[in-house]
């Protein structure tokens, strides 16, 4: 099954909707290593990109490039500019497979997101930061099934993986003592948003 700016649509919304609920409590997360705003900041960009009419959108390249779009205007933050690299990568991948992009090839796409977004952020995999996400369910999507559900394992699994570990890079390293035991919030939005995604299917 190809992946259509519907289905980019509907992710969207499942996001909107994951992190409105889930606001105040990744504000909480990110309160113990930083500026307690990351809840906040992606509701504000979230916001912004449900905004978009990604289902009309002539093409998977151009519904995700609208969401990248939207995400850079919104976010001030480093978190907001990973998740505009992570659609504009999507639309680059979307782009050179013609819109021909399938179940199939999320754990590549995703694994693009990845180094992508390492690149973009200056970090790597086990710095405890989104990019573990990412590699887990790149790794979990390769193996199949290649679903939400599957990521959301995946993502879950992550999320426990690291809880006990400090995070390497950002204003957070210089408090490991308060980062071993607790999530990453921008790790425990990945979780919860996947999460909400596959509950409400």
């Amino acid at each position: 099954m190809t992946l259509t700016p519907k289905d980019v649509a509907a992710f969207v919304a499942n996001a909107h909707a994951a992190i409105h609920e889930e606001e105040q409590h990744l504000n909480a997360a990110d309160a113990n290593v930083g500026d307690g705003d990351t809840g906040s900041m992606l509701r504000r960009v979230v916001d912004a990109m449900a905004k978009i009419d990604t289902a009309g959108a002539a093409s998977l390249a151009d519904a995700a490039m609208g969401l990248a779009q939207a995400a850079m205007k919104e976010t001030g933050s480093s978190l907001g500019t990973l998740v505009a690299t992570a659609a504009m990568t999507l639309a680059k991948a979307a782009k050179s497979a013609d819109g021909d992009i399938g179940a199939g090839d999320m754990g590549r796409v995703v694994a693009e997101m990845r180094d992508a977004v390492a690149a973009r952020g200056k970090a790597a995999p086990g710095d405890k930061t989104v990019i573990d996400s990412l590699d887990a369910i790149a790794a979990a999507l390769d193996e199949g099934p290649a679903n939400r559900a599957t990521a959301a394992r995946a993502a879950a699994d992550a999320l426990d993986a690291f809880r006990d570990k400090p995070c390497r890079i950002g204003r957070a390293r210089m408090f490991p003592e308060r980062s071993t035991g607790a999530d990453d919030p921008g790790m425990l939005a990945i979780a919860r948003v996947l999460n909400h995604a596959t509950v409400t299917q």
